[in-house]
């Protein structure tokens, strides 16, 4: 089960990877918002509730674009009669795309065999993504099994939640956005001689 000490472990850096893909909203630990269940790819044959397993994915930094994010303002606007604009505002709704070059399309040359903290052994579990994160088919596996909305999770410097300022949330997950995947597009850029190809993905997301 996903814990504060299970999500620290598996960042490679003193930050968490950007983002984060979960069938929940989770909760709160800590300060900082962690998914419930199990991640993708975790297998432990003592795990009674197989409800809880591939609840969520977490996404590689590994040659990422930067996260681009735009603001979709819904609102009625109509001028008076005395020519002032008045608006009547309904939701602002966040659009999100980001993409990856050269992304491996496997994240470790075998079934990674993380423990309940999040470690891994890396000499045996060899990485191909530089952080453990997603490769191309895991992210694209998602998309295949996700025609509604999910959980996205955002890690970056958006220090002020509901207009209160908080200073110690860059080593966490921070902001929680149901979305759909409004675009995912995908090209193989090279056939490897391993057991892996390299990937270039572009996704779009769009909140619900």
């Amino acid at each position: 089960m996903a814990t504060s000490a299970y999500m620290s472990n598996r960042s490679k850096y003193g930050r968490p990877q950007a983002m984060l893909w979960a069938e929940n909203p989770g909760r709160i630990e800590a300060g900082a918002y962690i998914p419930n269940g199990y991640e993708v790819g975790y297998d432990n044959e003592e795990i009674s509730d197989l409800t809880q397993l591939n609840q969520f994915l977490i996404l590689s930094d590994h040659s990422r674009s930067p996260l681009d994010f735009s603001i979709d303002r819904i609102e009625q606007r109509q001028r008076m009669i005395n020519g002032r604009m008045r608006s009547y505002h309904i939701a602002d709704k966040l659009k999100a795309s980001l993409s990856w070059s050269m992304l491996p399309s496997r994240s470790f040359k075998a079934a990674p065999s993380f423990s309940e903290t999040g470690t891994t052994d890396y000499s045996v579990d060899e990485r191909y993504t530089v952080d453990g994160g997603a490769g191309g088919v895991d992210l694209l596996s998602w998309y295949e099994a996700h025609s509604g909305p999910f959980w996205v999770y955002l890690a970056y410097d958006k220090f002020k939640q509901d207009g209160v300022e908080d200073y110690s949330n860059l080593a966490q997950y921070n902001q929680v956005v149901e979305m759909y995947i409004s675009d995912f597009s995908y090209s193989v850029v090279k056939r490897g001689t391993s057991n892996h190809d390299f990937w270039n993905i572009s996704v779009s997301l769009e909140e619900v």
